[in-house]
């Protein structure tokens, strides 16, 4: 068991696997398993879950600096990314960083049969890119290799441009600061550095693009009242954000709405300290310079069978080792991870 940022986790010691599973603190796992054993002998009426299920949301809007009526709640980013595509108008030109994660670029380029083209362009060169575009979507921080997004420069290119912003927060809420409300949209799964179970996600809609939003998969809980809206027509949905929300999956947000509280709690510059500070300080071990992320790739061709030799949990995305350190990880992994590749 190891004890960080007054919480207990019991990861074991190597376990650099974050961009890919988050490990949740004990009283998160904890809360999922008291919502089980609810529901085992139900005990729960459906009901029960709109209080975590706001609570998720109010803590997802504390964590990438927005609103929490902007929030709207589902299960993947893709299905969330979905409600964005969907509404782009035909021969929309979509423009994407190069090997983006396919969560975030899947759902537009399967709007190519209403002529929607998605271009691709080396993130450095994203921001100048923007012009002649009808939307940006990127991540703030890249899954393959942890490289982060010039924000600064991507709104100020698009808003000279006038040209809206989806940004896939997934890989950065949780262990980096971010103050994303300029964005007119943000999206995120709660299954890595935010410590949820999967199965719960959530997009941050601006409200000068709520028509340009499409609630692709409208029902129920998505009305202003929900239980009002569960029998009959008319549509009858949200007039905000809340109006693209997904029926949740109740155990995923029992546990979100712990973790989510949680992070949103810490000190959010110290959190970036200790994750940012390990990476950096295995990638001074590996002769890389500093770069401020949580994410560390590694060249080495036989670099996951020595961490795996080692002990070490990692994942290979792109052909490359990939390791991230949260609040968790210490000194000692870093250390593990150097030692198997001496």
């Amino acid at each position: 068991m190891r004890h960080a940022f007054d919480a207990d986790f019991a990861v074991p010691a190597g376990y650099v696997n974050t961009p890919s599973i988050g490990v949740p603190p004990e009283h998160v796992a904890d809360a999922v398993a008291a919502a089980v054993r609810r529901w085992r002998t139900g005990a729960d009426s459906p009901g029960d879950f709109d209080a975590p299920v706001r609570a998720s949301r109010e803590g997802f809007a504390r964590l990438v600096g927005v609103p929490a009526e902007r929030v709207a709640i589902g299960g993947s980013v893709s299905q969330l990314v979905s409600t964005v595509a969907a509404a782009v108008p035909d021969g929309a030109r979509v423009l994407v960083a190069e090997g983006e994660f396919t969560s975030l670029t899947f759902p537009f380029a399967a709007q190519a049969a209403r002529g929607v083209t998605v271009r691709e362009t080396a993130l450095a060169t994203l921001p100048s890119r923007v012009d002649g575009h009808d939307l940006v979507a990127v991540s703030v921080v890249q899954s393959a290799d942890g490289r982060i997004a010039d924000l600064a420069a991507l709104r100020a290119a698009a808003e000279a441009a006038n040209v809206p912003v989806l940004l896939d927060a997934t890989q950065a809420a949780g262990w980096l600061p971010l103050r994303l409300d300029w964005a007119d949209w943000v999206v995120a799964a709660g299954y890595k550095w935010l410590l949820a179970p999967r199965g719960a996600a959530w997009l941050a809609v601006h409200p000068r693009v709520l028509d340009r939003t499409t609630p692709v998969a409208a029902n129920w809980y998505a009305g202003e009242d929900p239980w009002q809206t569960v029998y009959g027509l008319p549509l009858r949905l949200a007039e905000g954000a809340r109006r693209f929300d997904l029926s949740p999956a109740w155990l995923p947000f029992a546990g979100a709405a712990e973790a989510l509280t949680y992070l949103a709690a810490l000190d959010r510059e110290a959190v970036r300290a200790h994750c940012a500070g390990l990476a950096d300080r295995l990638r001074a071990g590996l002769g890389q310079a500093a770069r401020g992320s949580a994410i560390v790739t590694i060249e080495e061709p036989d670099a996951a069978q020595r961490l795996a030799a080692a002990g070490v949990r990692a994942s290979v995305r792109a052909g490359r080792a990939r390791v991230g350190f949260h609040l968790y990880n210490t000194a000692e992994d870093v250390d593990r991870v150097l030692a198997a590749l001496a």
